[in-house]
């Protein structure tokens, strides 16, 4: 059976309840490995024996009874131990616990089921940034039926965004994991939609070197940011000031 793909790993992790359940069970993991290690230097015990301490301390009294060694020590360590144990198995469930009547197991599935969908898409196009502009832009797009992905980095906008039905990836758009979370390269456009002329810049280079034959849409805050992002790989730059103004004097 092949691994997962490492991408998908570290989709796992970025996930904040794997994030907050890693914790608990590592601890788990630490006290479970420290106590082999103890039990087989104290009494010079196997891997398998050890383990079973573990599972049931009671037969540490049987075994020093056939056995000379450090009971009381090991009796004693035993206790420290069943002790870690148990409160990072506490933690365990509580985190489990404060999760499904917290409500965030219900987020997760949420995530999931819209990572499967962008999964899916293809000639789609990605927003990067949910702010007015990038707002006004995926909504105009998903009205005229097309697909459309957002990524922003904010938790607000990003729950706004799946909250007007559309695909979310909770991400900094100028990361490439974030691009390529989003489908980038099997993507028809990418609109650099960032209240950020830098910003958009940097989100057009990463997506320039992913997927260099996308369409790349860059908004930028003054005419003076026009050439860099045309070095960036900008297809088309929007000013929306200056986009504003010829559409007042087209009416006027």
């Amino acid at each position: 059976m092949s691994s997962p793909p490492r991408g998908s790993l570290r989709a796992a992790v970025r996930r904040p309840l794997v994030g907050r359940l890693l914790r608990p069970v590592a601890a788990f993991a630490a006290v479970v490995a420290v106590g082999v290690v103890g039990f087989s230097s104290l009494d010079g015990v196997g891997v398998v024996d050890a383990l079973f301490w573990l599972v049931d301390p009671t037969s540490l009294e049987l075994h020093f009874q056939a056995h000379d060694g450090p009971e009381t020590a090991a009796k004693g360590y035993a206790v420290v131990i069943v002790s870690g144990l148990v409160v990072s198995g506490l933690w365990i469930g509580e985190t489990v616990f404060s999760a499904a009547f917290g409500g965030q197991i219900q987020t997760e599935l949420k995530r999931m089921n819209m990572e499967r969908q962008i999964e899916e898409s293809h000639e789609h196009t990605i927003v990067c940034g949910y702010g007015t502009f990038g707002k006004t832009v995926a909504r105009a797009l998903r009205d005229a039926g097309r697909e459309v992905v957002v990524i922003e980095r904010q938790e607000s906008e990003f729950q706004r965004a799946a909250n007007d039905d559309l695909l979310a990836v909770q991400a900094d758009a100028r990361r490439e994991h974030a691009l390529t979370d989003a489908g980038v390269e099997r993507a028809a456009t990418v609109v650099c939609a960032i209240d950020d002329s830098n910003a958009n810049i940097q989100t057009a280079m990463a997506t320039s070197q992913i997927a260099p034959t996308v369409e790349l849409v860059v908004r930028v805050g003054d005419g003076m940011y026009e050439s860099l992002a045309r070095r960036a790989g900008a297809d088309e730059v929007i000013v929306p000031e200056v986009a504003s103004a010829e559409q007042v004097t087209a009416s006027l």
